[in-house]
């Protein structure tokens, strides 16, 4: 499977190219406004949703703030309960650490599970780097591999293809992977769950170690836990020997009760659904129950900077449910690709220019990513008001200014071709400031309205080659305010 990301345009041109696929909008289409329909009905159930929202919001920002204490607490309950907790600062550190974990037990296959930071970090290709093959089991990303294919969705990373491309996929991998799909493979959902079930049983009962990542890291325990559809994740957790978790610092809980919050939240929110078919939880090793060793990768990869932007840490928030991708009129016309990161959609608009800077050009085109409608922000489970921080990245894009890198403040340089933007509201700026020049430009636009053009030139063709000019009144609130109003107090 393909996951780099290297190379990939900027959102413009990527989303450009991706509207003209019409079988792509209409599988998005579908998906998104059936998942959201659902979702709805899920939610009006509760009566005290709000409620929920602002305590899932209160508990992650508590947990923010004080980070590093419960960190530091779970490595000790990790650690007591017979784990092994390793931490690393970036991709390469994690992709090393777990590597060497795999070859150390002489395996050359790992069966995984759960793993949008190991899609992060790239790991799959860094161990078959290393000659190790690592199979995706949930059925959404098996279809990705196989179709060397990309992830395009957080929950549903195969929403971009049909029945019928997946019969394909199935028909043309499957026996490149291991098991061969059977003869005569139908589109029928229950012959290709079939074929899936067939193909991975073989790997889970092979596999002797297993690869996660983790929905939430309890503190008061060293409890991880994953929520899944299939089952392929208590597979994945309970028969390797050895199991290996790279979960985000970020998904740590302080305790139990915390967890109650999320596990109230992440399924209606997600899956539409009053709780998930299932829920594996795991506290280091036990004897004659599970893997016999157990390691815990704690990843950071930019997290640790992102905390330190006020506006920007409340991405760290989010409890990866997509419910913002599904309501976003953006992403449901440019599907997941077009972002070039693993976490599409409007939280991977804010989070991924966060996690690796905005010094590439589809880094910084991500927070343009959006009309700012505020939908993502209505539907989120802990309350991310991502239209505030898509505004913060854009300033940051067009003035630079300073941000922590790896540990240290340093002062970003402004984007390319950003001046025409950045000369603009300094005009604007400066005739706020200047209330007669304000009323003499709105007076001279009034008079000159019939010579206006309906398309605007220059670098203003991009907006109005899909938008109409509005049209100036004749005559401005100013004017009108002070002719019908104007000797009254």
């Amino acid at each position: 499977m393909s996951g780099t990301y290297l190379g990939m345009p900027a959102f413009p041109k990527a989303a450009h190219d991706a509207v003209r696929n019409g079988t792509l909008r209409g599988n998005l289409r579908h998906a998104t406004h059936t998942i959201r329909d659902k979702r709805a009905r899920a939610v009006a159930e509760l009566e005290d949703w709000e409620e929920l929202r602002a305590a899932g919001k209160a508990i992650k920002d508590r947990t923010l703030r004080h980070l590093d204490h419960y960190l530091v607490r779970l490595e000790r309950a990790v650690t007591a309960a017979g784990g092994t907790v390793h931490w690393a600062a970036d991709a390469d550190e994690a992709n090393r650490i777990v590597t060497a974990l795999v070859k150390a037990t002489g395996e050359s296959e790992v069966v995984k599970v759960k793993s949008m930071a190991t899609q992060e970090i790239g790991l799959n290709e860094a161990l078959e780097a290393a000659g190790v093959r690592a199979y995706e089991t949930d059925l959404a990303e098996l279809i990705v591999q196989l179709g060397d294919d990309r992830p395009s969705h957080i929950l549903v990373p195969a929403i971009h293809r049909n029945r019928g491309e997946i019969r394909d996929v199935f028909a043309r991998r499957m026996g490149r992977w291991g098991r061969a799909a059977p003869e005569g493979l139908t589109d029928d959902p229950a012959d290709l769950a079939e074929a899936a079930r067939l193909h991975l049983r073989e790997k889970f009962l092979r596999a002797k170690v297993g690869v996660s990542g983790a929905n939430f890291m309890v503190a008061e325990t060293g409890t991880l836990v994953v929520v899944e559809s299939e089952g392929n994740g208590r597979m994945c957790l309970t028969l390797p020997e050895t199991l290996i978790s790279v979960v985000g610092i970020e998904k740590v809980v302080p305790t139990w009760r915390d967890l109650e919050v999320f596990l109230q939240l992440l399924p209606r929110s997600s899956t539409a659904e009053r709780m998930n078919p299932y829920t594996s939880m795991w506290t280091g090793t036990a004897d004659g129950d599970g893997p016999r060793h157990f390691h815990l990768v704690l990843l950071d990869n930019g997290r640790t900077d992102t905390l330190a932007d006020e506006v920007g840490r409340q991405a760290l928030r989010c409890i990866r449910c997509s419910a913002c991708l599904n309501v976003c009129p953006v992403y449901e016309r440019a599907g997941g690709h077009a972002y070039g990161s693993v976490y599409p959609g409007p939280i991977g608009a804010i989070l991924s220019p966060q996690l690796r800077g905005t010094g590439s050009e589809v880094d910084a085109s991500l927070p343009y990513a959006s009309s700012l409608c505020g939908a993502c922000y209505e539907v989120c489970p802990v309350a991310i008001d991502i239209p505030e921080v898509l505004v913060h990245l854009r300033e940051r894009v067009v003035q630079g200014g300073e941000v922590t890198r790896q540990g240290v403040r340093v002062t970003l340089r402004p984007a390319k071709g950003h001046a025409a933007e950045r000369a603009a509201m300094r005009a604007a700026r400066w005739t706020l400031d200047h209330p007669g020049v304000l009323r003499a430009g709105q007076r001279l636009a009034s008079r000159t309205r019939r010579l206006h053009p309906k398309r605007l030139p220059g670098p203003g063709r991009a907006w109005s080659d899909t938008r109409a000019v509005p049209e100036v009144p004749a005559e401005s609130f100013r004017d009108w305010w002070q002719r019908t109003r104007g000797g009254a107090r």
